[in-house]
């Protein structure tokens, strides 16, 4: 009986570790996605947010109320160790106001003798001003290809959300950098 009862409990033990181990498999996989799907959210990490033109109407429309508040705003462009392009902004650094629209550009060549597939990572920092910044459009939602010798501008069309000025957080900001680097993409191998 004794005998039974331990084989019982030896069963339940392994089954309960064996479904602890799938769970933990699951969240394994389960963690890129989950990961990037809160950042987006909350801008943690300097994630930037992604917006609509709609979006982009209602902030200018709140924007009255900012009381003329603006930042500077700093353009950072790199490139990795492996990717044969010259990339940088057309403008180091420029002034927003709070909940209008403005474009920066960026300049990409293909310094090499093959046609070459980047993306862009990005980021901005502050990491607390990643969940205002707000693109409309943007290079690096899409991978770019560029042939031997070609030059292209790439535009980023973006805004400051007008909910920035009801963070304590934000209070003392004044500069807000966003930051690039192209890497080849892995469709490029």
């Amino acid at each position: 009986m004794a005998t039974m009862v331990l084989e019982q409990r030896n069963r339940r033990t392994m089954v309960m570790a064996f479904g602890m181990a799938l769970a933990m498999l699951g969240l394994g996989f389960a963690a890129v996605p989950l990961y990037d799907l809160f950042c987006r959210v909350t801008g943690f990490g300097g994630t930037t947010q992604v917006a609509t033109e709609a979006e982009a109407d209602i902030a200018q429309r709140m924007a009255a109320s900012a009381g003329g508040r603006e930042f500077s705003i700093r353009f950072d462009a790199n490139t990795a160790s492996n990717m044969p392009w010259e990339f940088r902004p057309l403008q180091v650094t420029d002034r927003v106001s709070i909940g209008q629209r403005d474009m920066a550009t960026y300049v990409a060549r293909n310094n090499s003798d093959v046609p070459i597939t980047g993306t862009a990572t990005f980021n901005v920092e502050p990491e607390q001003a990643g969940r205002y910044f707000n693109k409309i459009q943007c290079f690096c939602f899409t991978e770019q290809t560029l042939q031997p010798g070609q030059e292209v501008r790439m535009p980023v069309l973006y805004f400051v959300d007008p909910a920035v000025l009801d963070d304590p957080n934000m209070e003392r900001v004044q500069q807000i950098t966003l930051s690039y680097t192209f890497h080849r993409a892995k469709s490029d191998s």
